[in-house]
């Protein structure tokens, strides 16, 4: 089993280093716009390794979630023709609908007899894959906060098997590979993920927990993405509170001022996201006693702290992000 681990590592390096010929062939790359914390050109859309370590996780281990398979595909796909060339937000987020649904029904939670809880379940799903797709804005956040997610999720899921680990196991291996050529200090990045790779790795680890969660009957395992959900939802806000269009780039979220008003260097920004998600996820599975009241007390104490720190964070930095605006105004 080793080497079949060993082996699909070198697969995912071969096929990574292959895109990046086909992306300079072709002239896939990022320019930066007001959202970047980059100010050079990279190449675009290293993240699809998600998607070519999904297919390869199948033609090892077999086609154990078709339907899964087909809606990352899917979107993954959107996400990459986005990438290119930019779709309409309709087109996008009816491919994310569509393949929620596929997700759904591979879950087997797609029933019509409660079409109300599987509607609002579908739009949180879409919903937190656009979250995750938010927070990608700096070098090595993408892969090294799923592999905060995905650790965790393994050690769990060794005992219990809600999911297939060899899934867990090649999507974590995927994501060392993206580490390779994105977790770099600023400007030495080879590639950055795309909304290929952040949708991607979104829409897996969704799927993965979402089997913790229906197999458990417990939704607290949410937890799993808590750093990500308080700053990316907290951000929201702030944005509606400012009266700003939603839709526009932005480098509101607080881990962006910390790389470029704060001037803290990616990877230690990254390496923080990542430790305090890795201290919630394994806090709550070793810690916390297996009960509704404990998970639940968990949750809302951690939710709690971390919105704390970020109201903290907003309040004596955020004054600098203005000043930011305001320069490009002069």
């Amino acid at each position: 089993m080793n080497f079949i681990y060993i082996l699909i590592l070198v697969l995912l390096l071969v096929a990574e280093l292959i895109y990046f010929r086909i992306a300079d062939r072709f002239n896939i790359i990022d320019k930066p716009n007001e959202r970047s914390s980059h100010s050079t050109i990279v190449l675009r859309g290293g993240g699809i390794i998600f998607l070519i370590g999904a297919w390869v996780w199948s033609a090892f281990f077999g086609v154990e979630y078709p339907w899964f398979l087909a809606g990352l595909t899917l979107v993954a796909g959107v996400s990459f023709v986005d990438d290119i060339r930019s779709l309409p937000d309709s087109v996008r987020l009816v491919a994310q609908f569509a393949a929620a649904a596929m997700a759904f029904y591979q879950l087997d939670i797609l029933h019509w007899s409660m079409w109300w809880i599987v509607l609002v379940a579908l739009i949180v799903y879409v919903g937190a894959t656009n979250v995750i797709n938010f927070m990608d804005g700096i070098n090595g956040i993408t892969a090294g906060y799923s592999l905060a997610v995905l650790l965790p999720l393994a050690a769990l899921n060794a005992d219990n098997e809600y999911v297939a680990q060899s899934l867990i196991f090649t999507t974590i291996i995927a994501a060392i590979v993206f580490c390779l050529f994105n977790f770099r200090p600023k400007g030495k990045a080879k590639c950055f993920a795309g909304d290929v790779g952040s949708i991607g790795i979104a829409f897996i680890m969704l799927f993965l927990l979402g089997n913790v969660i229906i197999k458990t009957e417990d939704i607290t395992w949410l937890i799993f993405l808590l750093v990500y959900g308080v700053d990316g939802c907290l951000t929201i806000i702030h944005r509606i509170m400012l009266h700003e269009n939603l839709g526009e780039a932005h480098r509101k979220h607080a881990y962006q001022i910390m790389a470029n008003e704060l001037k803290i260097g990616h990877v230690k920004v990254t390496l923080l996201y990542m430790a305090m998600q890795l201290a919630v996820s394994l806090g709550f599975v070793y810690l916390c006693p297996n009960t509704a009241l404990c998970h639940w007390m968990y949750l809302i104490g951690a939710l709690a702290v971390l919105a704390i720190v970020y109201v903290l964070f907003m309040k004596k930095y955020y004054h600098l992000h203005e000043e930011y605006l305001n320069s490009l105004k002069k």
